[in-house]
């Protein structure tokens, strides 16, 4: 059976992930390849319902909960979702993967980057992506676009602007040990232009 492709696209919140991913999903029918977008957490019935938990702000969640909850929403999207489709031969632009657990919950939550990957090399079985986009953009510009949304900020986007400046700088460190898997997108550019780079980061791949 032919092997689909993963991509992963990953950010600070406010970056444009999901419009890139979306963006992405069109321009690889447009050219007749099998695609399909999934987001985390979620994307299943199971860690949809993670997803829920993880992001009330009224929840009482601590550090090492949090990271296994994550880590348990993405075992079961591998598990019921994301590997049946790449076995297929279907490319999957994913919202978010491993490398978010490693630096919201690693770096901005202080439990370590080798422990958080640990733990999610066995919720994954080591699946890695083909190709990571990362999505840069300044803290302070993420957040003013994600209050722009005029939604009620879940438990996440209620930290402080520390948190985000650790997991800004967390992205640019794994961004510089594996160029290979993870290229830059400056994100603070035309949507247009953004989706020009991503499809020329990810021209080797097809």
């Amino acid at each position: 059976m032919a092997q689909g492709r993963l991509i992963t696209i990953e950010g600070i919140d406010g970056a444009g992930k999901s419009t890139l991913a979306h963006g992405l999903l069109a321009a690889l029918r447009t050219r007749e390849i099998d695609a399909v977008v999934m987001r985390e957490p979620g994307g299943v019935t199971t860690a949809e319902r993670i997803r829920s938990l993880v992001k009330d702000p009224e929840a009482r969640i601590g550090a090492r909960a949090e990271a296994l909850l994550y880590a348990a929403a993405r075992a079961q999207l591998v598990h019921e979702r994301l590997l049946p489709s790449l076995t297929a031969g279907t490319t999957v632009v994913l919202d978010r993967f491993v490398d978010s657990s490693l630096v919201y919950q690693g770096v901005g939550r202080w439990l370590g980057i080798d422990a958080v990957r640990a733990v999610n090399a066995f919720a994954t079985d080591g699946l890695t992506p083909d190709r990571t986009l990362l999505l840069t953009l300044s803290p302070a510009l993420g957040r003013a676009r994600s209050r722009g949304r005029g939604a009620v900020p879940d438990r996440l986007e209620r930290e402080d602007d520390a948190f985000f400046e650790r997991i800004a700088a967390a992205y640019g460190r794994l961004a510089e040990t594996e160029p290979n898997r993870i290229r830059t997108i400056d994100a603070d550019q035309p949507t247009e232009a953004v989706l020009v780079q991503a499809l020329d980061e990810l021209s080797d791949l097809f």
